[in-house]
């Protein structure tokens, strides 16, 4: 989980500041000095750590508290605001010209994860309207136009690719012209990486630049390297000059230096970040947001862009139908499960929700989706449209039939009936945004069984 680490000393510092009426000079210092300590553990820039802490201390002690805060709360809000201003300030998107096709060239090392994240970043594009081709300007690595080509046919997005030549910047002219001749209104240029910055390297990248004139050069980095991806960045960004930065595996990254320190260090922003294994796993990077879920705020905003995507329209308003009436079964949870599992893993769309940052030992398995769905499907349909048909020997042929055992049916059936309830409360509020209110009082480990 991103920021896990740095995320929970975080946490324990703003707790400890919560409700506190009277913060002495002292106590701020011995605070700031556990914070300092935490964002050093998470792989941050030692230079960047030190001007942060400086200025949250000057703001602290030298700003007037609001009327509507306690002092506790003013130096969470200062921590969170600096916080925001370290990941970036403002989201950053992609600049499309107005005369298409816009050129993307996505660059970086080998193995940072440049060829999958093209296939990402054109898949979340044609979901916002865009037609994007792919180009496969990496003819060195072996089956590199081949991965591209099958990232191309599973998400049914046309690749261009010229293995009868190894000069790049002709490929990226010809498919500059295929774009046009298609109507492609975005080019994405997934170009060679070495397994070090070299001069070669360089030069290439430099000549298509220079021939191709891209509106976007972004920097792939695996945010997994900790320091060692922003060295990158600020290399890349001195020889070729980079307008943003992709940081992948940051699902994997616990610390989570990489994102707090490249844009202060190379200016750029990062503009996605890639978050899981999926094709459909990578999202615009918002500052604001990312530093809520750091604090354990929530990030109420994202959740509900995830459920408007992943969340099929009919099945919705069906839903709100039967919430209306008072209905809720074991049907249309099977078919709500189904949705939510498109948004993602379970676990990190509950540490979205405000308030679950205390839940310290929270981690559900998303394999109980898959018992769950097995349990379902074990019952009959009169049985899921009236769970209270299920007696004893019902629970026992169930269990077989799930490969379970009738304590698991129970107490998924008890999580079940947790759920009813808050779904029933739901027909009262307004859509999603309701039903985030009524998460904002429910424990996770209720799904557990």
């Amino acid at each position: 989980m991103a920021f896990e680490g740095l995320s929970s000393k975080l946490q324990e510092f703003t707790r400890k500041l919560r409700g506190k009426s009277r913060i002495t000079e002292s106590d701020l210092k011995e605070m700031l000095r556990e914070v300092k300590l935490a964002l050093l553990e998470a792989d941050v820039n030692y230079k960047i750590v030190k001007e942060f802490t400086a200025t949250i201390q000057e703001k602290a002690l030298g700003q007037d508290v609001l009327k509507s805060l306690t002092p506790g709360q003013q130096v969470i809000k200062i921590v969170k605001d600096e916080l925001v201003e370290l990941l970036g300030g403002t989201e950053s998107k992609i600049n499309f010209t107005p005369n298409p096709p816009t050129v993307i060239m996505l660059v970086g090392l080998q193995g940072s994860g440049k060829t999958t994240t093209a296939g990402k970043l054109a898949n979340l594009l044609r979901k916002q309207g865009k037609k994007p081709l792919l180009v496969a300007c990496d003819v060195y690595r072996p089956a590199a136009i081949k991965q591209l080509q099958v990232v191309g046919n599973q998400l049914n997005i046309p690749v261009y690719a010229n293995e009868s030549t190894k000069d790049v910047v002709q490929i990226a002219k010809q498919a500059y012209n295929t774009a046009i001749s298609k109507l492609n209104d975005v080019i994405i240029l997934d170009t060679a990486g070495r397994l070090h910055i070299d001069e070669e390297l360089m030069q290439e990248l430099k000549n298509v630049k220079q021939s191709l004139r891209p509106h976007e050069i972004l920097l792939v980095v695996d945010s997994m390297t900790g320091q060692d991806a922003v060295n990158v960045a600020t290399t890349f960004n001195e020889n070729v000059g980079i307008d943003g930065v992709v940081l992948t595996k940051l699902d994997g990254d616990t610390r989570g230096g990489a994102a707090l320190s490249v844009k202060k260090v190379t200016g750029r922003p990062i503009k996605f970040a890639a978050t899981g294994e999926k094709l459909s796993d990578i999202e615009e990077f918002h500052p604001e947001r990312m530093a809520s879920r750091i604090l354990g705020m929530g990030d109420v905003l994202s959740i509900i862009e995830k459920a408007e995507e992943a969340f099929d329209a009919d099945e919705v308003e069906k839903l709100e139908k039967q919430l209306r009436k008072g209905e809720f079964d074991l049907n249309d949870y099977l078919a709500q499960l189904k949705q939510i599992k498109k948004m993602g893993s379970f676990s990190s769309i509950l540490k979205m929700i405000p308030g679950m940052g205390k839940f310290k030992d929270l981690k559900v398995d998303d394999k109980e989706f898959t018992r769950i769905e097995a349990i379902i499907c074990s019952m009959t349909d009169k049985e899921r449209r009236n769970p209270k048909l299920l007696n004893g020997s019902r629970r026992i042929r169930i269990a077989k039939g799930s490969g379970t055992s009738v304590q698991q049916i129970n107490q998924f059936m008890k999580s079940f009936e947790v759920t009813q309830k808050m779904m029933k409360q739901v027909k009262t509020e307004k859509g999603m945004k309701g039903m985030l209110k009524n998460l904002k009082g429910f424990n996770p480990n209720d799904l557990k069984f």
